[in-house]
């Protein structure tokens, strides 16, 4: 049987990603999306979010290119004067790994990203991290520990197949491979911790570009299993887009999101929507 997640990241990074998320619910196929706790529209996506009672909302866990939610003062280590996480993502991850004081940092702030999560009133539906950061054994460690105190049911493992992307035409580096075969550490620590998981994702080797074409092509090959396809839409190219996410095609996305015509695609395919992930031991 394959089945299927559709959602959508940065959930408060703006109001036009809040906008499209809102629309892409409502009017489209989008089921779930992942808050950014402290970024500058976080309230507004929480406004919008307790207003569709039927999108699922996880937590975006952001500790690289992103706003912290403690005060620098207290995480000294980790951010810069403005609470900004640095983007330089081998520096991160050496530090997370080998510094104590870091990780103690670290902890603290996952703790407290959970905790502005829950202070919202939303149901938490599941969590994942800004950049796939969770992939880091010590960041995947915490986030499943911490995330337990706070009922966390599930997180995205962003297992991309490189079969399926040959099949879609798009050719699979060695680095692609890598990352797929690391991805079994963080499914081994999520089974570990009784936290449901996907069995595959995509919208990493097409971050930024998952448009109506390509997931179209997509859905004909789907495996078997619970697949997550997850997108970044927006309605415009605000400034803080554009300086980020400079080549993403947040408006494609979000058109993908909308297309009737995928819509239909997926009703005609035993994929129910609205799927939640795989639990431990439901094989």
């Amino acid at each position: 049987m394959r089945r299927v997640i559709i959602s959508a990241d940065d959930f408060g990074l703006s109001e036009a990603v809040n906008e499209a998320v809102e629309q892409a619910h409502r009017d489209g196929i989008l089921d779930a999306a992942s808050l950014m706790v402290a970024a500058p529209a976080a309230a507004d996506a929480v406004r919008r979010a307790r207003a569709l009672p039927d999108l699922r909302v996880g937590l975006h866990l952001v500790v690289i290119e992103g706003p912290a939610v403690l005060p620098p003062r207290e995480i000294a280590s980790l951010v810069d004067a403005d609470g900004q996480f640095p983007a330089d993502q081998f520096r991160l991850g050496v530090r997370y790994a080998f510094v104590p004081h870091i990780r103690r940092q670290l902890a603290a702030e996952i703790r407290a990203q959970f905790a502005a999560f829950a202070a919202t009133g939303l149901a938490l539906d599941h969590a994942n991290a800004h950049k796939h950061m969770h992939l880091h054994p010590s960041v995947g460690r915490l986030m499943l520990e911490i995330g337990r105190d706070f009922g966390l049911p599930a997180i995205r493992v962003p297992a991309e197949p490189p079969d399926v992307l040959r099949r879609c035409g798009t050719p699979v580096g060695p680095g692609a491979r890598a990352l797929y075969r690391w991805t079994t550490l963080l499914r081994r620590q999520a089974r570990a911790a009784g936290v449901a998981v996907n069995d595959h994702c995509f919208g990493l080797a097409w971050s930024g570009h998952m448009t109506g074409d390509r997931v179209r092509r997509l859905i004909e090959v789907l495996p078997d299993g619970i697949s997550e396809l997850y997108f970044h839409p927006a309605v415009r190219r605000d400034a803080l887009l554009a300086r980020l996410m400079p080549d993403y095609e947040h408006e494609a996305e979000l058109a993908a999101l909308l297309d009737p015509a995928l819509r239909d695609q997926l009703a005609r395919l035993p994929l129910p929507a609205a799927t939640h992930r795989r639990r431990p031991g439901s094989e």
